[in-house]
């Protein structure tokens, strides 16, 4: 006569019990090099803004305000709406003081322009750190958060940095041509950016990309993942990430590292495959494709914002108080960068 501990039944359930488990584990060591950061995410209640704070959200929401309202849609098929774009970028950075330099290409037989400015290094010039944001939005959509808020806070990250003396020289570009249907090929803005900078065999060793930066939410529940990431993330949309592929992994690391020692605010970080859905989805794919460390700054975009790449997507939803205190938190973090 057979005896058995437990019932047929229960021994099933015991069964899948512990392959959950060891397929947990699996996860869990596999995904800890990739989503282990250094230091730790602020928590607790933000402290009120400063003078400088509350003058630089009221700046951000001016950019975008005349970017998704004023403008509206901007892509190559309405050329008003981009040359319009692109006047008022070159406009504000030359107030700020910068001699800004264009690069004009051709895709689907009308030129583009990216726009560059640069802070010269003083101590390693040919080392370069640079900072992007695609101006284009899809057909019929304000982009006010894709990608009003990363192009907003390029301006406002202008204004900090100009007069300082960083090490590495940084550069900040205003890409055209990153959405669809540009996304994902060689027709990019950012492609044409960074296929120029490897013929010329420029030294970039960090690519940040600011990618819909501008929504949050403290309702719990409001941010989602791909799977399997919801086991490890909070599910609250109070946070800013930085997300790289696992070449990236290092900068992510860096990167996250200074922000959370000089800004006071939630971030999270993550280095993935960028096969993984949104992890490649902005201009630094183009940095990638060229052998460049890259990451991305983003809210994570489609996984909390439900306006995202609708009409819907308009200047009144954005949350220009807390955008100031990621731009804010981001100047030291691009210096600690332009360090060797």
């Amino acid at each position: 006569m057979k005896l058995t501990l437990y019932p047929k039944g229960v021994q099933q359930w015991l069964w899948a019990l512990i392959r959950i488990f060891f397929l947990l584990l699996v996860l869990m060591t596999g995904l800890f090099p990739l989503i282990n950061m250094p230091g730790s995410s602020f928590t607790g209640t933000l402290s009120p803004l400063s003078s400088e704070e509350q003058h630089s959200a009221a700046l951000l929401e001016r950019h975008v305000h005349i970017l998704a309202g004023n403008i509206g849609p901007r892509n190559i098929w309405r050329s008003f709406s981009m040359e319009s774009t692109v006047s008022y970028l070159d406009k504000v950075l030359s107030d700020l003081g910068y001699s800004v330099q264009r690069q004009e290409f051709r895709a689907y037989d009308i030129t583009s322009v990216n726009l560059e400015v640069e802070i010269h290094g003083h101590l390693y010039p040919e080392e370069l750190v640079v900072i992007g944001a695609h101006y284009d939005t899809v057909p019929d959509c304000p982009g006010a958060n894709d990608n009003g808020s990363g192009v907003a806070a390029l301006l406002e990250l202008a204004r900090f940095l100009h007069g300082s003396s960083p090490q590495r020289t940084v550069r900040l570009v205003a890409f055209a041509n990153e959405e669809p249907p540009f996304f994902f090929s060689n027709t990019m803005g950012s492609a044409f950016y960074a296929a120029r900078c490897r013929e010329r065999k420029e030294n970039i060793v960090a690519m940040l990309s600011l990618e819909t930066i501008g929504y949050y939410s403290d309702n719990p529940g409001s941010q989602h993942y791909p799977i399997p990431f919801s086991l490890f993330y909070p599910d609250t949309a109070n946070f800013i990430a930085f997300v790289g592929n696992i070449r990236s992994r290092q900068l992510v690391r860096q990167t996250i590292k200074a922000f959370r020692h000089h800004g006071r605010f939630p971030s999270e970080g993550l280095a993935a495959p960028g096969f993984i859905s949104g992890v490649g989805w902005s201009d630094h794919l183009s940095f990638w494709r060229m052998g460049y460390p890259a990451i991305m700054v983003t809210d994570t975009a489609f996984y909390r914002y439900a306006s995202y790449h609708t009409s819907a997507d308009t200047p009144e939803k954005l949350d220009y108080e807390r955008m100031a205190r990621v731009v804010t938190g981001l100047v030291p973090t691009l210096l600690e960068l332009a360090k060797h």
